[in-house]
């Protein structure tokens, strides 16, 4: 079997692959970083988002092997190593953002996405880009608050749906 070689959360990470292992079972099987979520084997619940190279990928869609020198962050990476949370972490706990906490991860992942793209989102640029993550326990409404929130702005003004 060929070897895969990346960084994973700031550490060198390396295993056996075959050809087909998913980046998602690679993470979560050889690795043991159970935080990146199986939803649907398909792409469509954003529940498997990691970041490559500073991108927001879904590890479902992606070969371990496609991986191979790249720089991987997952959810375990995202916090301060004393446990602090990040600011998305922190916004979603502040605001509620999470319910049974299976979409957690990849809304997180998704959120930190977002704000590298564009600092200061609309509500409306949130729902949008949120589209290919799907959570069934909140509707969504403090997920939105949330990432606001680690934005800087205001979320008083957003209205209860």
């Amino acid at each position: 079997m060929p070897q895969v070689n990346m960084t994973v959360n700031g550490k060198p990470a390396s295993g056996d692959v075959e050809g087909r292992t998913l980046l998602v079972e690679f993470l979560r099987d050889s690795l043991n970083l159970t935080g990146t979520h199986v939803g649907c084997d398909t792409s469509q619940c954003g529940a498997c988002v990691v970041h490559v190279n500073g991108k927001a990928v879904k590890a479902c869609t992606m070969f371990a092997a496609e991986a191979e020198g790249t720089e991987v962050l997952t959810i375990e990476g995202v916090a301060a190593p004393d446990g602090t949370l990040d600011p998305v972490q922190d916004a979603f706990h502040q605001h509620h953002g999470l319910q049974c906490g299976f979409c957690t991860p990849g809304m997180v992942m998704s959120a930190k996405a977002l704000l590298a793209e564009n600092p200061k989102p609309t509500e409306a640029e949130v729902r949008d880009y949120l589209e290919g993550n799907i959570c069934r326990c909140t509707g969504y409404h403090n997920i939105v608050k949330a990432i606001m929130a680690a934005s800087g702005q205001d979320v008083e003004t957003i209205a209860a749906e």
